[in-house]
């Protein structure tokens, strides 16, 4: 009679132990879903892969020259700038993009000039761990407006960035830019004008 009272007992026990058994071999055989960012990934880009690029800072006015290429003072004021753009990879480190953004900037006087700066991006990404160094050229037009007068013309800016790869998501990083705006009035090459900026800015950019 006690063997029949306690066989019950032993049998439950014994099933409770088989299923942690099992449940424990399971686990121990799956394989994590999220990637491992502790270690060294060579490769992060694909042909494809996209980005979405949101950028804010500071125009500063440097070197403005006339048609014969020599200096005039200009009376353009440290400026604020932003910027929205996209960049597709042709590989792991080739990329096309496209840049739309705004410039704001007050004269001596106490004026406003403003910029729309947009255009077509190529660019090559170099990477050291979770480090981006993007090296890019921006071309296109931008329209300009200062008090009653606005033109429109060439954009050229050159840019070397460095980016942190935070997660598989998002990237933060700081911009360097020369932007060259010249400008060609219809009234002749001696009203011609060569406008230099450094632009400084912060981004963020989201990965698709």
């Amino acid at each position: 009679m006690v063997f029949r009272r306690e066989f019950p007992l032993f049998l439950i026990l014994f099933l409770l132990g088989s299923v942690f058994s099992l449940g424990a071999q399971i686990n121990d055989d799956e394989v994590p879903i999220e990637p491992d960012w502790d270690g060294v990934l060579p490769e992060l880009y694909a042909n494809g892969d996209k980005l979405f690029v949101i950028s804010v800072g500071a125009v500063f006015p440097t070197i403005f020259l006339d048609n014969n290429g020599e200096k005039y003072t200009h009376n353009v004021k440290i400026g604020g700038t932003g910027s929205l753009g996209f960049n597709y990879f042709l590989g792991s480190h080739l990329y096309l993009g496209a840049e739309i953004g705004g410039m704001f900037a007050s004269t001596l006087a106490g004026n406003m000039l403003y910029m729309v700066p947009m255009g077509i991006r190529v660019g090559y990404q170099f990477i050291l761990k979770r480090f981006e160094f993007p090296l890019s050229l921006l071309v296109g037009f931008v329209p300009q407006t200062y008090l009653k007068e606005s033109f429109g013309g060439l954009f050229i800016k050159p840019e070397v960035s460095a980016f942190w790869r935070l997660n598989p998501d998002w990237s933060f990083g700081l911009n360097t830019g020369w932007w060259w705006v010249p400008q060609w009035p219809k009234e002749g090459h001696d009203k011609d004008r060569h406008g230099n900026f450094v632009e400084l800015t912060l981004s963020a950019r989201y990965h698709l």
